[in-house]
């Protein structure tokens, strides 16, 4: 059974492309099976896979205006294991159209279970806002991650997030779980750990224990095109990343 994991938060900047390709290379790189999907018209992820969306002439688009298979659009790696769907900025385009399709909120969710692909684990890339799109992936998915910064305005954004999983719950997906990931954390900033134990109050074992830290290879990943397990394998990113996939693994297995 492939297991769905979306990466989503309404603020921008908490690193959700970077835990997108970190955890699933790192998953990659434990044996298993792993697709990313590029659901951001920005196409960040594709960009940082190196893959110039420009040049792309099928793309997740295909999928949810179209119905095409996923299997006819996914594009290979350099990594073992490791496939991907791209984006372009077509998907605005999605964004405003899809919602006048029937029942269009289930349509990644069809296309994932009538694909026929052979895939352990499915990461999915979300855009910076709660619209049509992010609806399609969270009710396709087995589990929300959600990375947040310990930052007051990072913490208020929470609220839509809960609203929206409550709302998913209620209607097209009520098997969707989450957990918040800490990212960007500066162990050295008091109100970062005067937050961080305050998220870890209220949300309890909602908070995975697994902590990304501020590391600044992060930032030449992208500049590369590699992601930090291959381009810095013994930096605190990640052996941090690393312990997130282990840690999702583990949380996949129990809650089977």
């Amino acid at each position: 059974m492939t297991y769905v994991i979306s990466v989503a938060n309404e603020k921008g900047g908490v690193a959700k492309t970077t835990t997108t390709i970190s955890l699933g290379s790192s998953l990659a790189d434990m044996g298993y099976k792993v697709l990313l999907v590029d659901l951001d018209s920005q196409a960040n992820l594709s960009l940082a896979m190196g893959i110039e969306p420009a040049t792309v002439s099928r793309t997740i688009v295909n999928v949810l205006l179209e119905k095409a298979p996923l299997s006819s659009i996914m594009l290979p790696t350099n990594l073992p294991n490791l496939s991907i769907i791209a984006a372009n900025g077509e998907l605005g385009l999605v964004e405003r159209m899809l919602p006048s399709h029937q029942n269009y909120e289930t349509t990644l969710s069809n296309a994932i279970a009538s694909s026929g692909i052979d895939f352990d684990y499915i990461v999915i890339d979300c855009p910076p806002f709660l619209g049509a799109i992010t609806l399609n992936a969270l009710t396709a998915s087995n589990l929300l991650l959600v990375p947040t910064q310990a930052e007051y305005f990072s913490i208020i954004a929470l609220r839509n997030m809960m609203s929206l999983i409550r709302r998913i719950r209620g209607s097209s997906n009520p098997k969707l779980t989450y957990r918040l990931l800490l990212t960007l954390f500066d162990r050295r900033n008091r109100i970062h750990r005067s937050l961080s134990e305050q998220l870890r109050t209220t949300f309890g074992t909602g908070v995975l224990d697994t902590v990304i830290e501020v590391d600044t290879k992060l930032r030449e990943c992208t500049v590369v095109g590699v992601p930090i397990i291959h381009h810095a394998p013994k930096s605190r990113a990640s052996l941090q990343y690393r312990a997130l996939a282990q840690e999702i693994v583990q949380y996949g297995q129990e809650s089977a």
